[in-house]
């Protein structure tokens, strides 16, 4: 999953207290899909309704989506969070978080958007249901993923980042119906056949989106500057000679 890929999959969701039940997909050039009850071409772009009610909705540009396919079948403030003792070393997240996110073929970017709204990039971080570490596990999941150590970092960031990877393979790559797995269970998502109708799955997977967005949206001017920069100084050397 390459970076400016996931910025056309992941747009801006505001969701309502309103039960999401999608009807069909819309499938990405980047191999996201996502779901929707109905659509409508607004010029160059696609609006994908969220629901039966017009009022959520997400504009995707008409060109990036490559078919429809029938369906077949925070962030909310968080608890107040307790800390486990403080590790005596603080570990290299950065390159923790790449390894992980590497490894699995997603966006660094937004692993790290998860890490920020599970744990605020807490390692100690303990929730009052139990779950720990970075990603927030619950002891029953990473007990399944293999971790020995929940408030390990790298062990933490790994097995959730893994999780992450299956259960966007689970949902045919719609990262919204794997945050609301991530968060409310898969159980829920399977339920009411989309976004559980959850305040704080909705807002926690809605914050996730738009913190990854905007810090993507932040990377493209950085870049468009230093661009710009760079013509204006070798225009610059061109006038000189």
């Amino acid at each position: 999953m390459k970076a400016r890929q996931l910025l056309f999959a992941l747009a801006i969701f505001i969701f309502s207290a309103e039960t999401l039940c999608a009807r069909e997909s819309a499938v990405l050039r980047n191999g996201f899909s996502i779901s929707h009850d109905h659509h409508r071409e607004i010029g160059s772009v696609t609006r994908l309704f969220l629901s039966v009610s017009d009022d959520e909705y997400v504009d995707i540009s008409s060109a990036d989506i490559v078919s429809y396919e029938p369906e077949v079948d925070s962030p909310a403030p968080k608890p107040e969070q307790v800390q486990a003792p403080a590790s005596k070393s603080k570990p290299d997240l950065k390159q923790i978080v790449e390894k992980a996110a590497n490894e699995n073929q997603l966006d660094v970017d937004f692993i790290q958007a998860v890490i920020r709204a599970e744990s605020n990039g807490k390692p100690t971080a303990i929730s009052p249901k139990g779950a720990q570490g970075l990603m927030q596990l619950m002891p029953e999941t990473a007990t399944k993923l293999g971790v020995k150590n929940s408030f390990d970092p790298a062990e933490n960031v790994n097995a959730g980042t893994r999780y992450l990877r299956e259960l966007l393979a689970r949902y045919h790559n719609d990262p919204v119906r794997a945050l609301a797995a991530y968060n409310a269970g898969a159980g829920r998502v399977q339920q009411y056949r989309g976004v559980p109708p959850y305040r704080e799955t909705r807002a926690y997977v809605a914050g996730i989106i738009r913190d990854f967005n905007r810090r993507k949206l932040e990377q493209e001017r950085a870049a468009k500057s230093a661009n710009k920069s760079a013509r204006n100084a070798t225009t610059q050397v061109s006038d000189g000679n």
